[in-house]
């Protein structure tokens, strides 16, 4: 230990006055608020790093979602011109319309049961897959 050192360390338990109760309690009480003000800064720490990791979670989110809108489009788009040299233009664009529409078709319906069953579980409803 330096000299700083054992000037700051706290006396040994044999040399301490005696406190009491009162003094106890009192050195209850102060570590109770350093605790309180410790989880609190902690918190906040804690909350202002999953705000910065939320942000770029969402930014990437939206970029990978825009990419796949992109590459979707793209396919779409060589499927066109894929099938016009088979069917035509007319029949192409039928053909990829028409499945597009199809899936769309589908993915809504399934989102909707899926609402309906969110609905009656929330409610306390039972129903059957």
């Amino acid at each position: 230990m330096t000299d700083t050192e054992t000037q700051n360390a706290a006396p040994p338990i044999e040399d301490r006055p005696d406190e009491g109760v009162g003094g106890a309690i009192k050195a209850l009480i102060e570590d109770g608020q350093t605790l309180v003000e410790a989880e609190i800064a902690y918190r906040k720490a804690q909350a202002a790093y999953s705000l910065g990791q939320a942000k770029s979670i969402a930014v990437l989110l939206v970029l990978g979602l825009a990419f796949g809108f992109f590459t979707l489009l793209a396919l779409v788009v060589g499927l066109l011109l894929a099938l016009a040299a088979m069917v035509g233009v007319w029949g192409a664009l039928a053909i990829v319309g028409g499945v597009l529409a199809i899936l769309s078709g589908v993915c809504l319906l399934l989102a909707i049961r899926r609402m309906s069953r969110a609905k009656a579980a929330l409610s306390g409803g039972a129903t059957s897959a």
